[in-house]
């Protein structure tokens, strides 16, 4: 996070605006950027996995939580078998792998080891587990696999049919594929959450940039697809503001507060 990003962020909120951090990631990987943000001190909130959880940052409760059964996740898991994918699961303070090594990716001209970029995005420390549907007893917010972007674009229709009327099956890069419970997104927890609290969708404005921020853009008053989003999100979205390294967030903030 830049800081002018951080100091249009911090100036909204002691205007009174209410700053939520919405993202695919676990919640022990926002963390850090909420309290950089103080949104304790302000209100604020923090939608992980996907919008399977929300975290009031003020009081630290828990206050939306919809997370595949365990028999909806071990289903999952085992099927995930078939396929030639990385599948990670977390509890805690551990993410769960079958092997730390099996998925290494090109990414921006560099080789990436996802899952440790995963586990460093999320805290975690690592495990290795060579049956995770055996070792899953426990609700779970969220199964993540990654694989080869082409091959997912083709195998990833395979990898939801037994679940795609049950559960939510999506993209969230192209090499991350996920499956949460059913009905859950991001606009979902937003509105969930913010409702009770007065907060109407048309005095919400969205940031995003990639294809699981469709529903929340959809959903605010204001969606703003960010310079670097996916195509079809700018397609979607009210408007296009700058990337995320041009502080394009700022640039919306400025215009409309």
């Amino acid at each position: 996070m830049s800081e002018r990003t951080k100091e249009a962020l911090m100036t909204a909120q002691k205007k009174g605006v209410k700053v939520i951090l919405a993202s695919g990631r676990p919640t022990t990987g926002m963390l850090d950027l909420a309290e950089e943000l103080e949104l304790g001190t302000y209100g604020g909130l923090v939608v992980s996995y996907n919008g399977s959880k929300v975290i009031d940052c003020q009081s630290g409760q828990e206050i939306y939580n919809q997370a595949l059964s365990i028999e909806e996740g071990k289903a999952v898991l085992e099927h995930m078998k078939q396929f030639d994918v990385t599948v990670m699961i977390d509890k805690d303070d551990y993410m769960y792998v079958n092997d730390v090594f099996s998925c290494t990716l090109e990414f921006r001209g560099q080789p990436l080891n996802v899952v440790e970029y995963e586990a460093r995005g999320g805290k975690y420390k690592l495990c290795e587990k060579d049956d995770l549907a055996a070792f899953l007893d426990y609700p779970i917010n969220k199964i993540l696999t990654a694989g080869k972007p082409n091959y997912l674009k083709t195998a990833h229709h395979d990898m939801m049919a037994p679940f795609k009327d049950k559960l939510n099956c999506v993209f969230t890069a192209d090499f991350y594929f996920e499956f949460t419970a059913k009905g859950i997104d991001k606009a979902k927890a937003l509105d969930t959450v913010l409702t009770p609290m007065g907060i109407a969708a048309k005095d919400v404005i969205a940031f995003g940039d990639g294809h699981n921020d469709a529903t929340m853009l959809a959903y605010a008053g204001l969606g703003v697809a960010m310079g670097n989003a996916v195509p079809e999100l700018k397609e979607l979205a009210d408007t296009v503001t700058k990337s995320n390294d041009e502080d394009g967030i700022v640039t919306i903030l400025t215009k409309y507060l």
